[in-house]
């Protein structure tokens, strides 16, 4: 009855003998471990320094279920960056897009103003300041305070023949 006991207990590999000395040297791979965490604890209390918390795993399991738990909050937290870098990525180009329609809308509306000015300047009187527009560009000031163009009052200058 032992002996079955012994077959069911341990499994298929339960007469493998390279099996149960890697558990042993396992287990004392992680006394030894514990014991020398443990001395490092104690000396670091001993020197009342404050150090990194260490931990004692009673077994590989153990160590692996810690192990596993924290790469499972980094990933999460990864998970969370790149969503919130999807995110960045569609309001980048939402606003983008939103500048680029500003921009062409004011090109156009730059263009039918340049239009109506070629069109208006050729209408005007030669003894008119306005007959010459590169003459206006250069008088004209932009002032910060108002935020416009300060642009010189039209003004007809008559020769007068004697």
């Amino acid at each position: 009855l032992q002996v079955l006991q012994q077959q069911v207990l341990g499994g298929e590999q339960a007469q493998n003998k390279d099996l149960k000395e890697k558990h042993k040297r396992r287990e004392k791979h992680a006394d030894e471990r514990r014991l020398q965490l443990a001395a490092a604890l104690q000396e670091s209390s001993e020197d009342s320094s404050e150090q990194a918390l260490l931990k004692v795993y009673d077994s590989i399991q153990k160590e692996v279920r810690a192990k596993s738990k924290a790469l499972e909050k980094v990933q999460e937290k990864l998970r969370a960056a790149q969503t919130e870098i999807q995110d960045l990525q569609l309001e980048f180009g939402l606003e983008k897009m939103d500048y680029l329609s500003t921009i062409w809308r004011q090109e156009r509306e730059l263009l039918l103003c340049q239009q109506l000015l070629d069109q208006v300047q050729s209408l005007m009187w030669r003894d008119c300041n306005y007959s010459n527009l590169e003459r206006i560009r250069r008088e004209s000031m932009w002032d910060e305070e108002s935020g416009c163009w300060k642009i010189p009052e039209p003004v007809i200058q008559r020769t007068h023949l004697p």
